[in-house]
């Protein structure tokens, strides 16, 4: 193949891990005789600090003229005093809505050499955690209508929680599609209970389960979901949820197989055209240290090659090499345990290159 791909390495870590996965995508290329470029753009802070804008329409020209995005983090304490749309945080909304981005897969698996790195107790992480959390992306809270007003009791504030049956429909379809392929399992969460948005929501997943007899569906409230999560993590296979509480429910997910930084994601629309990223933000902390784990952005990459490109070995081979350097005892600070080898965030990306080639 021959493949145009965009990289936003973005803000704080984000740079440091995207160097990674660049580095380990131009070694599968080469490995199996494809051919790509790729092309730098800049949102979120670093955006800012250039064009005074979160998401200038050159990135998204960028975008939109590629076959795939590879995105590091936005966001750091630098810009937290900004207006809520000039943040830096506004540049993956708007890349998601511009982009038709409206599927985020999140898969939150647990690794056989990891299990020490598992908060849960040793026979709930022996059992198995691989669990699919499916997000809805460009709906809901996060777009919906917003604002501030002036009342007796103060400034007050407001979000909105809105979805259609389309907006769900298509989601629901992502989720058992997905299915499928796995264990024919969806757990579709939501808050039926309180929420007007939640009731549609659950009524248009049933109706989509019709059209997937194979497939078993069951509704769990989001605060049940929650403890059931570290409770018995290998009851889920498909966690179907809209964007809130999916954004919640994958950052917990990735606590219980280790660490937020072995989590990658696609963000994929109707076309296959999809971007790519770890689940992790940007870690100002320590941005610049050489601390942050790029296996969840590896791992990205691999998912990049599977969903968009249909390149399944060179997607297996990636996460197989992955699978070994950690077999080997190799660990970054974040998944670090008594007994295994430390080495800093760029030692990890050059063994799994190593491993590669």
């Amino acid at each position: 193949m021959n493949l145009n791909l965009a990289v936003i390495p973005g803000d704080g870590i984000g740079p440091e891990v995207t160097a990674q996965a660049v580095n380990v995508a131009k070694a599968v290329f080469k490995k199996f005789g494809h051919e790509a470029s790729f092309t730098e753009a800049l949102a979120g802070g670093a955006a800012i600090d250039r064009f005074q804008i979160p998401l200038p329409k050159e990135t998204l020209d960028v975008c939109r003229s590629s076959d795939s995005v590879i995105l590091g983090a936005v966001g750091g304490w630098k810009w937290d005093t900004l207006p809520g749309d000039l943040r830096p945080e506004r540049a993956l909304l708007g890349l998601r809505s511009e982009l038709g981005l409206y599927a985020n897969l999140r898969p939150a698996k647990l690794f056989s050499a990891l299990k020490g790195a598992c908060p849960l107790r040793e026979d709930i992480a022996s059992a198995g955690i691989d669990i699919l959390v499916v997000r809805e992306l460009t709906g809901g809270l996060y777009f919906g209508d917003r604002g501030r007003k002036q009342t007796d009791q103060g400034q007050a504030a407001w979000d909105t929680e809105q979805y259609s049956v389309l907006e769900v429909k298509r989601i629901a379809v992502s989720a058992f599609e997905a299915a499928l392929k796995r264990r024919k399992k969806v757990t579709s969460v939501d808050k039926a209970n309180v929420l007007e948005s939640s009731r549609l929501w659950r009524e248009v997943v049933t109706d989509v389960a019709k059209s997937y007899p194979s497939v078993s569906l069951s509704h769990l409230y989001v605060d049940n979901a929650s403890m059931q999560l570290v409770k018995d993590p290998a009851q889920f296979d498909i966690l179907l949820s809209t964007n809130m509480f999916g954004d919640i429910l994958s950052d917990e997910a990735s606590q219980i197989t280790g660490s937020i930084g072995m989590l990658p994601s696609a963000s994929l629309g109707s076309s296959g055209f999809g971007m790519y990223e770890p689940i992790h933000g940007s870690a100002p902390d320590i941005a610049g240290k050489d601390l942050a784990n790029p296996i969840a952005a590896i791992l990205s990459v691999a998912m990049m090659l599977r969903h968009s490109f249909a390149l399944e070995e060179e997607a297996a081979f990636i996460e197989t090499s992955v699978e070994k350097v950690l077999a080997e005892g190799w660990r970054t600070a974040d998944i670090h345990s008594p007994g295994m080898k430390k080495v800093p965030g760029s030692g990890m990306g050059e063994l799994i290159l190593k491993e590669l080639e």
